[in-house]
């Protein structure tokens, strides 16, 4: 009888020792989830203070790579915009020396773009990796492919739920202690203001620009 008593005892006690375990994994995960939004708002309101007001297409742009940058340590920043024809010149936003693009034969890998994979990233309207980017028409010769195997690349779109206005580049060399771009909840906070950053973007593009 009281081995009886003990074995339902053991078994009811494992019960609620699994029952617990799981509440408290679910905890974890919802105080993940909750920290990830908190980062995501935080990335955000900043984002948004620090370009509101702003009339000047290359400050907007600088600021926002710049932005980017001390979000994502160790990445170059370049921006595709469309114009009112055609796709201007890549902007690489930079600043220090040690900003200066990743080099594939002594062309940073903005120059690799040819316009065709330009208009097929846009056309694609979504966050694009490496291997998408091959698949639309990145060819760079064998030395830049050996260059490329060390790079995380990924690009953002500009307006993505309305007409393209271009994307954003972001590249850095992948190690150990430098994962990968694609899926990081640094990817995901920038993506969050890409709404507000399309319509600043069309904002500027529609005043006149000093020539400096």
């Amino acid at each position: 009888m009281l081995y009886a008593v003990s074995m339902d005892y053991k078994q009811r006690y494992k019960k609620l020792a699994e029952k617990i375990d799981i509440l408290c994994n679910d905890l974890i995960a919802a105080q993940r989830d909750f920290i990830k939004k908190l980062r995501t708002i935080s990335f955000a309101a900043n984002f948004y203070e620090s370009i509101v007001g702003m009339t000047d297409l290359n400050m907007l742009l600088y600021t926002t790579g710049k932005l980017i940058r001390d979000e994502i340590a160790g990445v170059k920043v370049s921006f595709f915009l469309r114009g009112r024809e055609n796709f201007e010149p890549p902007r690489l936003v930079s600043g220090l020396e040690s900003d200066q693009p990743i080099t594939l034969e002594e062309r940073g890998l903005e120059n690799c773009f040819s316009p065709e994979l330009v208009d097929n990233i846009c056309k694609s309207n979504r966050v694009c990796t490496l291997n998408d980017m091959f698949a639309m028409g990145l060819h760079p010769d064998q030395s830049g492919l050996s260059v490329l195997k060390n790079i995380s690349v990924v690009t953002i779109p500009l307006g993505r739920f309305g007409s393209s206005q271009g994307f954003i580049l972001i590249y850095r060399r992948s190690g150990i202690s430098d994962p990968d771009l694609v899926g990081t909840d640094e990817i995901n906070n920038i993506s969050a203001v890409i709404p507000g950053l399309s319509r600043a973007l069309r904002a500027c593009q529609t005043i006149p620009q000093s020539a400096d």
